[in-house]
């Protein structure tokens, strides 16, 4: 099943912003942008990583998910340096248990601008029998 959110930007030429498989919701990397938008969101790696987050809970909650039911993310940062303050405001989403991550720099992102990318796998409650994860 491919998931679709009118309010997460959208790329349907080229990606899905999510797919799910069984019980399991695997997303596209999700962006700086707001939907319908060509630019990234103003500000730095906060601003940029706040909203990809939230990006990620509209993709999460189109797939009958949310944030909670997430099992793993990986985080693409531009700069390293951003480390810090891309997880302070990444722990303002995330309660216990934290979902496994990890987080690599890359040479750089699809826009100039962007700061940011995330991914995301997360659990379906009550699909396929139900959570399986402890949480």
């Amino acid at each position: 099943m491919v998931v679709h959110s009118p309010d997460a930007p959208s790329f349907p030429s080229i990606l899905s912003q999510g797919r799910v498989c069984g019980n399991l919701l695997f997303t596209s990397g999700l962006v700086p942008m707001s939907p319908g938008e060509h630019d990234v969101c103003p500000g730095g790696i906060t601003e940029q990583t706040r909203l990809v987050l939230e990006n990620l809970g509209h993709v999460l909650k189109a797939a009958g998910s949310s944030l909670r039911h997430v099992l793993k993310v990986t985080v693409f940062l531009a700069d390293m340096a951003d480390y810090r303050a891309m997880n302070d405001e990444y722990r303002r989403f995330f309660a216990p248990p934290l979902p496994a991550r990890s987080c690599v720099a890359v040479k750089a992102l699809a826009l100039p601008a962007m700061r940011v990318e995330l991914e995301a796998v997360a659990e379906i409650p009550g699909a396929d029998g139900g959570s399986r994860a402890q949480r």
